[in-house]
């Protein structure tokens, strides 16, 4: 339940739960709070159990996901099928294009021998040599 918090946080809870309702109140407030969760988690598990009686199959709390249930309940294969073909096309083109504009946007670097660059091409400037004539711009 508390996963995702380390001890800090969830020290810090108990003492914020301590000054907001204080000590006389904070265990009421708790039980009443667990009976709250008891009651959603079985309003919960008796909407599935409804909806898997009434669909005749098994359903999961994943499956209520409307994507999820749309594909299990809705669609057959065939169907799944033929409305994600055109998004598959335009995936692997979107990936194509990705590939062929990084192609053009780099390509490789002519080959030249490290001797081409000669000492003349360079300009001494403050002990650094550099391409670039810093006075000049």
């Amino acid at each position: 339940m508390f996963a995702n918090l380390n001890p800090w946080e969830i020290i810090s809870l108990v003492l914020l739960g301590i000054f907001i309702f204080g000590p006389e109140r904070l265990p009421k407030v708790i039980s009443d709070g667990v009976r709250m969760l008891r009651g959603l988690r079985n309003m919960a598990r008796n909407a599935t159990n409804d909806l898997s009686r009434e669909l005749g199959t098994e359903v999961s709390l994943e499956d209520l996901h409307p994507k999820t249930f749309i594909r299990k309940h809705l669609l057959s294969e065939e169907e799944e099928a033929h409305l994600r073909r055109p998004f598959d096309d335009l995936t692997r083109d979107v990936r194509q294009l990705g590939t062929d504009i990084g192609d053009v946007a780099n390509p490789p670097a002519p080959r030249t021998p490290s001797s081409d660059v000669t000492r003349n091409d360079m300009t001494h400037n403050g002990g650094r040599h550099s391409r670039v004539d810093d006075d000049a711009t």
